[in-house]
């Protein structure tokens, strides 16, 4: 699976034009699911924005970037699904945009779902993450950004990359995200961590690492 871990979504050019490397062929050629699944773990704060990010009306753009059809996967109503109704349509789809929240409730519901079984089978498929959705991929996510807590306690998520995320750097909407509090955040973690802006993403391809920003970032190595 390719990876394309954002902040603030498909945020600017660059970041979109590294999309469409990615897929291999136009957006509008391209099909994607939305996972929204991550914010239903900050209600009921987050009810309206999840509305929004669906219907691609939000300014963190991932639905709304003119995809060929686009259709949504809960990850909570999987178990009770019928794994021939579900698998087919993401394996057959192009990209996942997976979408901002509470990372570890996403984290829980990616494993009880079986969704996460599925990712080292699709090579050609990109993930796109938004904020929580991108935290999702890393092996911690540190303390500062345990919301939702799981019955097993600790900030483990999936591990799918070597390195952790704090998102929203320096957002005047999240005045704890500061690079101060990056670099407090970096210093407790047991891997490499990204901090990076809305206007930065990180693309990792067959195990290579490539920052995309026309805005600010740094990385903090262990």
């Amino acid at each position: 699976m390719k990876l394309l871990l954002t902040s603030g979504g498909v945020s600017n050019q660059s970041i979109r034009n590294a999309l469409i490397d990615m897929l291999g062929k136009p957006i509008a050629e391209s099909t994607a699911l939305c996972i929204p699944t991550a914010m239903y773990g900050m209600l009921p704060r987050t009810a309206v924005m999840t509305w929004r990010q669906i219907a691609g009306q939000t300014s963190t753009p991932m639905v709304e970037l003119g995809w060929k059809s686009v259709g949504m996967l809960e990850l909570t109503a999987l178990p009770s699904i019928d794994e021939n109704n579900w698998i087919p349509l993401v394996r057959e789809t192009d990209a996942l945009l997976v979408c901002g929240g509470d990372v570890l409730y996403l984290h829980h519901w990616m494993l009880q779902s079986g969704l996460a079984d599925l990712f080292p089978s699709l090579s050609r498929t990109v993930y796109v993450g938004l904020s929580a959705g991108s935290m999702a991929m890393a092996p911690h996510v540190g303390d500062e950004f345990v919301g939702w807590k799981p019955a097993a306690g600790g900030d483990s998520a999936l591990g799918m990359v070597g390195f952790s995320i704090f998102p929203h750097l320096d957002n005047p909407a999240c005045p704890e995200n500061t690079m101060d509090d990056a670099e407090k955040w970096a210093a407790r973690l047991p891997v490499p961590g990204y901090a990076v802006d809305d206007e930065t993403a990180i693309k990792v391809v067959d195990g290579g690492v490539e920052v995309i920003s026309e805005g600010h970032w740094r990385l903090f190595e262990r």
